[in-house]
């Protein structure tokens, strides 16, 4: 059995009787980046919420594994950061850091400035927070969500509005904490790129439904280029591919092979079929990458994703 920090079970939420989440199935391995998928408004922001503690499901469940103490104890256990940091613009990192430390009776003032280099803020002195770049509001807000010492912090869209620079430094900081802290992270975004740099799992949602739930070599051996070959009747190809070194290939149905190398020579794959005199209904080179099978997968018009 999986080691699940995190598992739901049919978890909905209605609102004005419109499902915003319609039966989620989530299991979120300890020590993973597990990355929520899907356009604004797929209801990423309500599920995070809901296991947060922040919104109440309408039905279904949530349990975290290993809390003896159950839910309540679970929820002391996690760091969130959704929607825009909770930042107070007049005061410091530092003070802002020392108002949430004294609220869980931390007055130490090393924990904070370890917390503030942690995320990279350690050398900006008595610069107001209202005065930082938005990559800087991002990562003291991670500082904040991470006083307590969670064991799973719950990230929305924290790249999203940054420039490169601020992407590269949050994904730094991301990788870091996983690594370093073994910390458990759901990180929810629409810039799917970016997400397949740092996650390890993935859920893609769509109008509040998951549509599949991956580990990222799944979703990579998805998305690599092919050659996708249809014809009425595939096992006649297979000794071709066989004969002829096209050896990465995966049988997908009846009437559909792809094939993973030699993409370059499709001529000579395609003369081979002909030669055996197998009718082919098309052949072809298919480009993917995590946004087209995205696209391809939840039937989002391109652009909706924004």
């Amino acid at each position: 059995m999986e080691d699940y920090l995190l598992v739901t079970e049919n978890l909905s939420k209605l609102y004005k009787g419109v499902a915003a989440v319609d039966k989620v199935n989530l299991h979120i391995k300890k020590g993973c980046i597990y990355g929520l998928i899907g356009k604004n408004g797929a209801g990423k922001t309500t599920i995070m919420k809901m296991i947060s503690g922040m919104a109440s499901p309408s039905s279904g469940s949530f349990s975290y594994v290993g809390f003896n103490g159950g839910t309540d104890e679970a929820f002391s256990r996690i760091g969130v950061l959704i929607e825009a940091p909770a930042l107070q613009p007049n005061l410091t990192a530092y003070d802002n850091m020392k108002m949430k430390c004294l609220a869980y009776g931390i007055g130490d003032k090393q924990y904070i400035n370890d917390k503030l280099e942690l995320v990279g803020l350690g050398k900006v002195g008595k610069k107001k927070a209202g005065k930082f770049s938005l990559g800087m509001k991002q990562r003291l807000g991670i500082a904040l969500a991470l006083v307590g010492e969670p064991d799973f912090l719950i990230l929305d869209e924290p790249i999203n509005g940054l420039d490169p620079q601020g992407i590269v430094e949050v994904r730094e900081l991301l990788t870091k904490l996983n690594e370093e802290k073994k910390m458990t992270i759901l990180i929810s975004s629409h810039i799917l790129e970016e997400l397949a740099k740092v996650a390890t799992d993935y859920a893609i949602i769509n109008n509040g439904v998951i549509i599949e739930e991956s580990t990222n070599a799944e979703l990579k051996e998805k998305c690599r280029d092919k050659i996708v070959i249809k014809s009425a009747d595939v096992s006649k190809i297979l000794p071709i591919l066989d004969s002829n070194d096209f050896s990465d290939y995966q049988v997908i149905d009846n009437n559909t092979i792809y094939v993973y190398n030699r993409l370059n020579d499709i001529s000579i794959l395609n003369m081979e079929i002909a030669k055996a005199g197998i009718m082919l209904d098309s052949i072809g080179v298919e480009a993917s990458d995590l946004e087209e099978y995205f696209l391809k997968v939840t039937g989002t018009v391109t652009g909706d994703i924004a």
